[in-house]
């Protein structure tokens, strides 16, 4: 058996999902376990490069958890022949140009979503990507949460019977800036700087019905910006532009063939009475589940409760009750760590994975999709993308 090391160019791990969910609880956690073990026996160690432009910032956080390597000059990064990879958790805006910078330097591609913020850049990359010959795949994270996992083994296992409808909240209220600091960046509520919840979000929304429930058919969207103005990191006051709440319906196709609806509210303006920051109610003919996520319940046809609807008494049952824990048959890692390692070993070995940048291109797509028809107040539908 023997190591290799895989030379990793990371850029934009300065920020919080970069630096927590991918420095931190990925290429840090697969280095102190001792890499990522191929078929053969075989380990691969990640070898990182942490790029930013503030020196002093990517210098502690390299300093802090044992980074060797780190550097502010993007373009000498990507001139190294033995780093074979780029990474990019930066801003929206400015990935298509990074991602195409790597891509003609010869690097394989790992990156954040959204892949852009339109269709057309996002196809771009997925093209000039293909035409390179190079490996690319995105972040599709919430596959990898032990909630929708678990979501997942009910529907292969036929537990829901004929697939009816899918209901998924998510959000938590964000403070505004003045009573209390706001636990998301300013950025995210302008639309100047490709802030927006439907551009953050809805993209989320397409890997996950497309690989859970069915394949996106259409959409109907309403946006809102709920509160017009913020306080910034710096004290200041500023008009919000971008959508802070979003409230979609999609229509969906099964494998099958069956039509499915699905409802997803989004919101960065709601306080949370509910099991989970967000939560998917299904419900099928023989059974119906809630996941959030790390847990998710169930409730089969033969233990559904049969209430009568009378306002004048009390409600005698506790709904609550008639659920039970699907219960966990396997460890659950980080899923941005089991997705890092599940790429890694497609560089490495030609593992599957399904998770590139045509499928990134989709989330833009139904991003673009439900602003039209928010803009336009009506249905938009979704066109099947070529590979």
């Amino acid at each position: 058996m023997a190591t290799r090391k895989l030379g990793l160019i990371m850029h934009g791990v300065t920020g919080r999902m970069g630096m927590n969910q991918h420095l931190i609880r990925s290429i840090k956690a697969i280095r102190e376990q001792g890499g990522v073990r191929l078929k053969n026996g075989d380990k691969v160690m990640p070898d990182p490069i942490l790029i930013g432009r503030n020196a002093d910032a990517i210098a502690a956080l390299a300093q802090a958890h044992g980074i060797e390597r780190w550097g502010t000059d993007l373009a000498a990064a990507l001139a190294n022949p033995q780093d074979t990879v780029f990474f990019d958790a930066a801003t929206t805006q400015m990935r298509p140009t990074l991602l195409a910078q790597a891509i003609n330097a010869g690097k394989h591609i790992y990156c954040e979503k959204p892949v852009a913020t339109n269709l057309e850049e996002a196809l771009s990359i997925y093209k000039l990507a293909c035409a390179r010959g190079i490996k690319h795949g995105v972040v599709q994270d919430k596959l990898f949460l032990p909630g929708l996992q678990k979501l997942k083994l009910l529907i292969d296992s036929g537990f829901f019977g004929r697939l009816l409808s899918v209901r998924g909240e998510f959000g938590y209220w964000v403070f505004e800036g003045d009573l209390q600091p706001a636990q998301r960046p300013s950025w995210n509520y302008r639309v100047e700087d490709g802030g927006g919840i439907i551009l953050d979000m809805v993209c989320h929304w397409r890997y996950v019905l497309d690989n859970l429930f069915g394949n996106v058919q259409s959409v109907s969207c309403l946006g809102a910006t709920h509160i017009p103005q913020r306080v910034d990191e710096q004290g200041r006051t500023y008009q919000a532009t971008a959508d802070d709440a979003a409230y979609a319906t999609f229509e969906l196709k099964t494998p099958g063939g069956d039509p499915v609806v699905a409802q997803i509210n989004s919101s960065w303006t709601t306080r949370v009475r509910r099991d989970d920051l967000v939560t998917f109610h299904v419900d099928g003919t023989h059974g119906s589940a809630v996941a959030g996520l790390t847990d998710c319940v169930s409730q089969a046809r033969v233990n559904t409760p049969k209430p009568v609807w009378n306002p004048d008494v009390r409600q005698p049952f506790n709904f609550f009750d008639h659920w039970q824990n699907v219960p966990e048959t396997m460890a659950f890692d980080n899923g941005f760590k089991t997705q890092w390692e599940g790429f890694i070993r497609h560089l490495e070995e030609d593992a599957p994975f399904k998770w590139n940048l045509l499928e990134g291109a989709k989330g833009v797509q139904l991003v673009e999709c439900a602003l039209q028809s928010w803009r336009e107040r009506r249905w938009i539908d979704v066109p099947a993308l070529a590979a």
